[in-house]
């Protein structure tokens, strides 16, 4: 069961994401942070899930498959995806930090997509959050990230070409997307649960993250892209 070594990395890659973090820890220091937390977490789950389960099985479609060889596409393909996640390694290590802090200090949506310009520019339409716009704000700062996306074909790539009883891929595949999402949820059930009084440790869940997410997520996408280039290059 190696792969379930190499998909590790990968959950790290995705629950370390700073911006993501961030922006839910935003969520849920607004006037209705119960519900525009759930809100954001179900948007999360859904991109989550879109993007995963979508590559897993359009890889199958494709042919992708431990018993098959492997398409002559695999290479350049793991090689892409290699590519955008330690070029986003970089990226993330020297420039995000101006980032994660503009999105530690974002109140409103016009902030929010300041701090992450992947967004659409309809988030800047309104003043505050509203759950449908906490919804699509979790969707969207999963699903148009390019290195958040690459994790999601590099957890199916590996799925699809594992040696695994049938069935026991798309199994762990959404064992995968549950992992994915849990950990943004546990900070709603929190504010659920204590209301206003959960919002100092919030405070200081948005200062740690802020000093240090952004070195951790750099050396969690960095792992995912060199395994999938040294795998890419071992196909040669």
């Amino acid at each position: 069961m190696s792969v379930l070594w190499e998909m590790i990395p990968i959950l790290l890659g995705v629950l370390a994401s700073p911006l993501a973090i961030m922006a839910l820890m935003a969520v849920l220091l607004t006037r209705r942070p119960e519900a525009n937390g759930l809100a954001f977490v179900a948007g999360w789950a859904l991109a989550v899930s879109a993007t995963t389960l979508g590559a897993y099985l359009l890889l199958a479609w494709a042919g992708v498959d431990a018993d098959r060889e492997p398409p002559v596409w695999m290479i350049p393909l793991r090689l892409v995806i290699g590519a955008l996640l330690v070029g986003g390694a970089v990226f993330t290590y020297r420039q995000s930090r101006g980032r994660i802090a503009a999105m530690a200090a974002a109140t409103t949506p016009e902030e929010v997509a300041a701090a992450a310009p992947q967004l659409p520019g309809w988030l800047t339409s309104v003043s505050t959050f509203s759950p449908a716009r906490s919804m699509l704000l979790g969707f969207g700062i999963f699903a148009l990230n390019p290195m958040n996306d690459s994790c999601s074909v590099a957890a199916a790539l590996e799925l699809r070409q594992a040696q695994l009883p049938p069935g026991v891929g798309l199994a762990v595949l959404i064992c995968f997307v549950v992992l994915c999402v849990i950990p943004f949820l546990v900070p709603v059930i929190l504010v659920v649960r204590k209301g206003e009084l959960a919002t100092p440790l919030l405070e200081k869940v948005k200062g740690s993250i802020e000093r240090h997410n952004g070195t951790l997520s750099a050396v969690f996408l960095a792992l995912v892209g060199f395994s999938q280039v040294r795998t890419a290059l071992g196909a040669l």
